[in-house]
């Protein structure tokens, strides 16, 4: 399968009735991981980078997203590689020249007004240069301290934005929050229904790790469209490389470790993109 728009998968997932998996990737092994595990699922998957893995080899796009997009290339599934929760502009001027098709623009941290004003131009710029434009109203709990816990999205509020930004997907706060380890997380149902009955482009939710499978499934019945996944990867894999470094001090070859870690990660990648993708009942 080639290398596929954001748009494209999304489109087909929200036609046929489902959701689609986006992973997040940190390291060249979990794009190898995460894309093993959609191919053994059978699906295709979306590949996302955030500012933060950016930031964490140091500043720089392209090398991380030159090797997910050569990955997605070689795939038996479609895969697709979009760039995560971008505040900074000039990282987001770089989102086309890096080969990427889509972009989450994240202004949430900003006041109603302000947020209208910077994704409206972050749209018309992605638009222009041929990119999927998501963004976020209503602020989803635990990233970086930033977003309030307990905040929702409100559908008519989330109509209007849409209307005034011109955007492709949006993030809402249906109860999910970043980074939990434990799959805790309570969603509002009836919430994303009335969203989804509001809003004419797909619902995506991030923070998907602490939401147990029944209420991730139930959330895709209930209107979400692309799912946000990343720490539950991270668990995985910590808790694979880990078991080995335990069971020998003396492995110093990060291939005996690294690798472990990368198979857990396709388990999971496989288990939740199939999750996901299910036809809704």
């Amino acid at each position: 399968m080639p290398l596929v728009p954001t748009a494209q998968l999304v489109a087909a997932a929200r036609e046929a009735g489902h959701g689609v998996a986006a992973f997040n990737v940190i390291t060249l092994e979990h794009a190898e991981g995460i894309v093993a595990g959609a191919e053994q699922a059978g699906v295709g998957v979306i590949l996302q980078i955030s500012e933060n893995a950016v930031k964490f080899h140091g500043g720089l796009l392209r090398p991380i997203a030159a090797g997910s997009l050569e990955i997605a290339r070689a795939a038996t599934v479609d895969v697709s590689v979009h760039l995560d929760h971008v505040e900074d502009e000039g990282l987001l001027h770089q989102t086309a020249d890096a080969g990427l098709s889509s972009v989450m623009f994240d202004a949430s941290h900003l006041e109603y007004e302000d947020n209208v004003a910077a994704t409206r131009a972050a749209a018309d710029w992605g638009h222009a240069n041929g990119l999927f434009v998501e963004a976020e109203l209503g602020k989803v709990g635990g990233k970086d301290g930033a977003h309030a816990p307990g905040v929702r999205t409100d559908p008519g509020e989330a109509a209007a934005y849409v209307e005034a930004t011109g955007v492709d997907a949006l993030a809402v706060a249906v109860g999910s929050s970043h980074a939990m380890v434990e799959r805790t997380a309570a969603l509002d149902l009836d919430l994303i229904r009335e969203i989804a009955a509001a809003v004419p482009v797909p619902l995506v939710l991030h923070g998907s790790s602490g939401v147990a499978d029944d209420n991730l499934r139930a959330a895709v019945e209930a209107g979400i469209v692309k799912v946000n996944i990343g720490t539950i990867l991270n668990v995985a894999f910590t808790g694979a490389v880990r078991e080995v470094l335990d069971s020998d001090p003396k492995i110093v070859d990060p291939r005996k470790y690294v690798r472990p870690g990368r198979e857990q990660i396709a388990a999971v990648a496989a288990r939740l993109a199939g999750l996901v993708s299910g036809p809704r009942t």
